[in-house]
């Protein structure tokens, strides 16, 4: 899937890859896709809250073995 920057949260632990998707999320611009990687599989609960909460789309969210990934579009300003 098409995106304009990357998270690479692969072997941190809750609450981290969410801390650091709040502050990657304020250095991109609104309507563009962020792609997050990560192995915590506690962010499968926590990204999609996160998104619902701060009104950002979660495009799409897929698992390959222990690794998985989300496709973030940031709200409109």
């Amino acid at each position: 899937m098409d995106h304009q920057a990357e998270l690479d949260a692969t072997g941190l632990l809750c609450p981290e890859p969410v801390m650091m998707l709040h502050a990657k999320m304020r250095e991109i611009s609104a309507k563009d896709v962020l792609k997050v990687t990560a192995t915590d599989p506690s962010t499968t609960r926590d990204i999609p809250k996160f998104c619902q909460f701060l009104g950002h789309t979660l495009v799409e969210q897929i698992q390959q073995e222990d690794t998985y990934y989300y496709w973030i579009q940031k709200k409109e300003a």
